[in-house]
Order: C-alpha cells, then sequence, then structure tokens
C-alpha cells in the first residue's frame, strides 16, 4: 500500500506531472508510422505553398518597384527638360537634384560653391532688410521669392501678362517643379515663404528682367526672332531609274507655289541607284541636271543629298529606289556584303560597313565607291558650285541617309516599339569583331549577344536589355563599345573624302531620333542602332566629336511627337533631342533640323520652330536651317497651304501672333 502511494506521488520522470511541468505548452508526442508520414507530408506541403507564396509576392514587389522607378526617372526627365528649355536653367546632360537644386539657388540670388556650400551675397541695406525678417531668411526654401516667382523671374521667359502686374503663361512654365516642391515640404513652404510680391523690384535684377508683350492681338509669337532658313524637300520621284526629269511642267508648277511662300531653297536626292544603276564608273546625270536648270531659273539655293542607300517609299513618295543593279549582281554570290542579323536574313538597303576597306565590288572598295561618285557630281556640276547654287551636301551614311546601322526595318518585320537587332552578322563584320575580342585577350567575346532578343521585343522581355542585364557585364561593354565604334569608323571614313571633293562646301549629316525606350536604363533601340548611350553612358559624345573633326553640320530629325503619359514604350523625344542638340552646341558644331513626319496642324509646326530656335535660350541657339519634309500630293492637296506658309513666316521671324 505504501509503495503504491509512494509511485503515485513520485512518478516515473519520463512522464512528469503536467501541474508540475513549468512549461504550461508541452511539446506534442511524436507520432510514428502512417500517421507521421502524413503529418510530415502535409506540413512540407503548406511549407512550399507558403514559400511560393512569398516568392510570388517579392517577384511583385520588384516589378512595382520597377514601374515605379521608371515613371519617377519618367518625371524627372520631363521636369529637366522643361527646366532647360523654358526656365533658362544650365543643367548638365546627367543633372541630378543637387544640380537642380544649385541652379534653383543661383537663380534666386545665392551663391553656390563646387562643394555644396551656400551662402548669400548682398549689400549693408539687404542684410539690415534680412536681420528684420528672423532666422527663416536663410534657411527658407523659397527666399527671397516663391517658387513661382522663380518661374516669372526666369532669364527672357515669354509671359502672358498685364502691364502692371505681371503673370505667368503657364503653358510655357514649368510647372511640375513647383509640384515637387509642394509635395516634398508643403507645410514648410507656407511657413517661410517670402513675402515679397512677385512684382517686387527684387525680382528684376540684372539677367532676370521679364519681356512684357501684350495680350490677346499681339500674344507670345515669333515676331522679331532669329532667322531661320527653310529648305523644302522634293519628292524622290521627280526623276526616275534611267535619271530622266518626269514631269518638267510639274516641277516649275511646285517650285513656282514654294517660290510664292518665300522659302530659301530646296533638297533634292542624288540616288546613288540611279546615277551609277548600270555600269560601275559609268554615271549617268542628265536628268539631275535638267532639274537643276529649272531650279536655277527660279534663283532657288540648292542643297543636294548623296544616296547611298536604298529608297523604299518612307519618304511618302511611293517610289522605289534600290542599289545599283552591278551591286545586287555582286550580291547574289557574295551575300555578307549586305547587313546581316543573327538569323542570317540579309539587308540590302545599304552596304555593310564592315567591307568599307575590302576591294569585293568590282576591286574597289566601299569607301572608294562612294569617293568616286562624289567626286563625279562634283566634276559635272562644277558650274553650278562656282555660282553658289549648291549651298550645302549632305552626305548618306547609313539606312535611311542617317548615321545607323539598319536595326528597324520594316522589311524584317519590324514595328514600333521593338528594340530591333544588331546588325553585326557578316562575315566581315564578325572578321572585325574577332581581331577586337583577341587583341583584349578574350577570343570567347567575338560574337554578339544572344540573349538580345527579335526585331520586335521589349527590353524587359531580354536577358541582355533588362534592368541590369548583359549590357552592362565586361562582356556587354566590350562589345556595345566595338559597335560603335564601327559606327563611327565609317563616318570617319567617309567625310574624310566628302570634305576632299566638296573642299569650301558646307557639309551635312543626318543624326536619327531613336527616342523610343528612351527611359529605359539600357536606351534598347539606341544601342541596336549604334548610339551606346544607356544612363550610365553619354553615347553621343564620341559621336559628335567625330563628327566636329570635319566640321560638318548635323541635321537632327524631330520627331514632333507628343508622347502621352501612359506611354507603353516610355519614349521621350524632348529629352532626347535635348540631349543631342544642348551636347551639339556646347561642342560649337552647328546644327540644322529635319521633320520625321509630314506636320499638317498648326500645333506640330510650331513645336517644330520651338526646337529649332528656343526663345529662351540665353545663348541664342538656332538651327542653321531647316528642311522640310511634304507630305504626298495627295495629303498635301487635302490640307491648307496657308500652314506651310505660317511655318515659314515663323522661321524667318515674320510673323506675331501663335495662336491660330
Amino acid at each position: 500500500m505504501n509503495h503504491h502511494i509512494q509511485n503515485t506521488q513520485d512518478p516515473d520522470p519520463q512522464f512528469p506531472n503536467p501541474n508540475n511541468d513549468p512549461n504550461p505548452n508541452p511539446q506534442p508526442r511524436r507520432l510514428r508510422g502512417f500517421a507521421a508520414t502524413t503529418t510530415t507530408t502535409t506540413t512540407t506541403t503548406n511549407t512550399t505553398v507558403t514559400t511560393n507564396k512569398s516568392r510570388k509576392e517579392r517577384e511583385k514587389e520588384k516589378e512595382r518597384t520597377k514601374l515605379r522607378e521608371r515613371h519617377r526617372r519618367a518625371i524627372t526627365s520631363r521636369m529637366l527638360a522643361g527646366l532647360r528649355q523654358y526656365g533658362n536653367y544650365p543643367l548638365p546632360v546627367r543633372a541630378d537634384m543637387n544640380d537642380v537644386l544649385a541652379a534653383l539657388a543661383r537663380q534666386a540670388g545665392w551663391t553656390v560653391e563646387p562643394d555644396g556650400t551656400t551662402f548669400r551675397q548682398s549689400s549693408p541695406n539687404n542684410n539690415n532688410n534680412a536681420s528684420n525678417m528672423g532666422p527663416y531668411q536663410v534657411m527658407s526654401v523659397e527666399s527671397p521669392v516663391s517658387g513661382s516667382s522663380l518661374r516669372n523671374c526666369s532669364t527672357r521667359a515669354s509671359v502672358d501678362c498685364q502691364p502692371s502686374i505681371p503673370r505667368i503663361n503657364e503653358r510655357l512654365s514649368p510647372a511640375s517643379f513647383d509640384s515637387i516642391v509642394v509635395t516634398e515640404s508643403e507645410t514648410k513652404v507656407d511657413k517661410l515663404t517670402s513675402t515679397s510680391p512677385m512684382n517686387s523690384t527684387e525680382c528684376l535684377e540684372e539677367g532676370q528682367l521679364m519681356q512684357e508683350l501684350h495680350c490677346g492681338e499681339h500674344g507670345s509669337g515669333f515676331s522679331e526672332t532669329q532667322y531661320v532658313l527653310v529648305f523644302v524637300m522634293l519628292s524622290s520621284g521627280v526623276i526616275n531609274n534611267f535619271c530622266q526629269l518626269m514631269d518638267p511642267d510639274g516641277v516649275k508648277q511646285e517650285l513656282q507655289q514654294l517660290k510664292s511662300l518665300n522659302i530659301d531653297g530646296v533638297v533634292v536626292n542624288c540616288w546613288w541607284g540611279i546615277v551609277e544603276r548600270w555600269v560601275p564608273q559609268k554615271y549617268e546625270w542628265s536628268g539631275y541636271r535638267e532639274l537643276f536648270k529649272i531650279i536655277r531659273d527660279f534663283k532657288m539655293k540648292l542643297q543636294v543629298v548623296m544616296a547611298f542607300h536604298e529608297n523604299g517609299g518612307s519618304d511618302t513618295s511611293g517610289v522605289f529606289i534600290s542599289l545599283p543593279q552591278w551591286v545586287l549582281e555582286i550580291g547574289k554570290d557574295n551575300q555578307d556584303i549586305f547587313f546581316t542579323d543573327r538569323q542570317g536574313r540579309r539587308n540590302t538597303e545599304c552596304l555593310s560597313w564592315g567591307i568599307d576597306k575590302e576591294r569585293v565590288l568590282r576591286g574597289r572598295t566601299a569607301i572608294e565607291v562612294y569617293f568616286d561618285l562624289m567626286r563625279s557630281f562634283r566634276t559635272e556640276f562644277d558650274d553650278l558650285f562656282s555660282d553658289g547654287l549648291i549651298s550645302a551636301v549632305e552626305i548618306g551614311l547609313g539606312a535611311s541617309g542617317e548615321l545607323k546601322y539598319p536595326s528597324f526595318s520594316e522589311r524584317m518585320g519590324w514595328r514600333y516599339p521593338g528594340i530591333g537587332e544588331f546588325q553585326c552578322y557578316d562575315k566581315y563584320s564578325l572578321q572585325n569583331l574577332r581581331k577586337a575580342a583577341t587583341s583584349r585577350g578574350h577570343s570567347f567575346w567575338a560574337k554578339g549577344p544572344d540573349n538580345a532578343g527579335y526585331y520586335n521585343s521589349k527590353p524587359h522581355e531580354t536577358g541582355f536589355f533588362c534592368e541590369r542585364g548583359d549590357y552592362d557585364s565586361y562582356y556587354g561593354r566590350f562589345f556595345l563599345h566595338w559597335y560603335r565604334q564601327v559606327l563611327i569608323d565609317h563616318a570617319d571614313n567617309v567625310l574624310s573624302l566628302a570634305t576632299l571633293a566638296f573642299e569650301g562646301i558646307q557639309i551635312v549629316v543626318k543624326i536619327p531620333s531613336i527616342h523610343w525606350w528612351y527611359r529605359t536604363s539600357s536606351h534598347a533601340a539606341e544601342l541596336t542602332a549604334g548610339y551606346y548611350n544607356p544612363t550610365n553612358q553619354d553615347g553621343y559624345s564620341p559621336v559628335l566629336d567625330a563628327l566636329k573633326k570635319h566640321g560638318v553640320t548635323i541635321k537632327f530629325i524631330c520627331s514632333g511627337l507628343q508622347v502621352p503619359e501612359t506611354d507603353d514604350a516610355l519614349a521621350d523625344p524632348e529629352g532626347l533631342s535635348w540631349q543631342i542638340l544642348n551636347l551639339a552646341w556646347d561642342k560649337e558644331i552647328n546644327v540644322a533640323g529635319q521633320n520625321a513626319f509630314p506636320c499638317y496642324d498648326r500645333e506640330g509646326l510650331t513645336g517644330l520652330v520651338e526646337t529649332a530656335k528656343p526663345r529662351n535660350d540665353p545663348d541664342h541657339h538656332r538651327f542653321s536651317f531647316f528642311a522640310f519634309q511634304q507630305p504626298s500630293p495627295l495629303v498635301q492637296s487635302a490640307i491648307c497651304f496657308s500652314e506651310l506658309d505660317y511655318f515659314i513666316k515663323c522661321m524667318h521671324g515674320e510673323i506675331n501672333n501663335v495662336e491660330c
């Protein structure tokens, strides 16, 4: 009996009394057999499901973060473009918020040193006034004037005003910047803003005087602005494939209409595929001679284009002009004379730059072929050069006559806004790439990227162009540098001979506007076209340096597009144009322009004028001339003839009102 009681009060240590257990939540008993197997499987399944859900949530959050970052970059890009264009802020191409704050501080009268030290230099009277305003005079973000006042005090800003109380023209002001200030520090700004009125003389310091214009009838216009020459491009169909002038009477009628609009001259394409069509070094200029005589009779200036590319009707004329037939015959036996994509498809729009120094064209290199044609033209029309009729010669350097690879060929299936494909797979280009890779000690780099997508891919769909993609790897940087250098070398080689053939004549080179995917980190479309311009590179500076060496004028293609806020292609034509134009002007390179698409409406034409001669530019930069691409005759007959007259008068600075 006692033994039984003792066992009850002192149980076995393996089975402790739950009432005496210090842990109120005892561990469950370990299961065995089938029950244990079932429980383990269930637990593993639940853990896997939870892990998968967690991983998916993280991936979704990463995508949302990327979208937010892209949206932020897009807003910043538009802000900076507006500040440069409408506020006269000397912001660098890759400006950050420190540059913006420094520019704002200097605009408000502060001194900002390179290390960030900021202070105000003012007269003793001003110091006394400042002391009466308390400690917030120095700390205020918008002192001595509010953010809206800063806009009104921008150098030579265009304003919509009454004579006594200046008011800002909201259409021309970078209003988005004020929204950033209010969003980030709305409460503080309300407390610290200076009480100085906007029309106070404090705003009207030297270099900040506002241009007051009358409202209503005489609005902000282009009257008395700088004169920009306007040339109109004639249709490619005026000369047929046998170098005959198709419709002399029609040409005279068209020139008579253009003459009545007071244009400065016309642009004529001289096609390689027409002039040297059948036999090498046998040039036919008769049709062009007849055309130029008519232009001379109308006493109009002439610009000619040495067009070494194919015309597929993209200029709206619908005329197809191929490369010379003898070149196409060579291409049947040696297809590597043409640009080639990764799938091995050949593009006959122009010759590959890989044969610039290869004697594969009946004993001549491509560079020699181009030079022989230019020399023949210079000799044939020496009288027109002597008389000053021909004012400039444009040299075609690639697809569509622009300095770029044919990466966006519609014949290959490309559609906007595809990223395009690299064009370096002909055997001559691959030999060049192999040589460059070997010299770097990495012979296995002698290939194009295998994860760069296809013509209509988007950057995030590829491993090469996506965020943190291979474009920024060691191999990617090597390949893109080589790819761009081939473009630069081609331009350098051709222009060296062009300046020799046309000594003393203005040489023009056309630069493309590849603005889609500009707001992404890789700038994929620009990369495939040969411009190594991701967010951490200035891809246009080396190209412009090479062009400046030959003293050329660059003709920038103005897209004239208005991109919506929800643009799927993340395009930014305004940001791209300001990067290229400001860079060219900083390098003191002459700049001209051409519209990418025929503009029919008043708003589009006004945008072209504002690009050609920015009204708020303190350095008074402007285009040296503008080449206007006309719409097709069918469309031209349906639009108002006065629109072109309006455009020319704006370019000439002869019109007051910009309103319809």
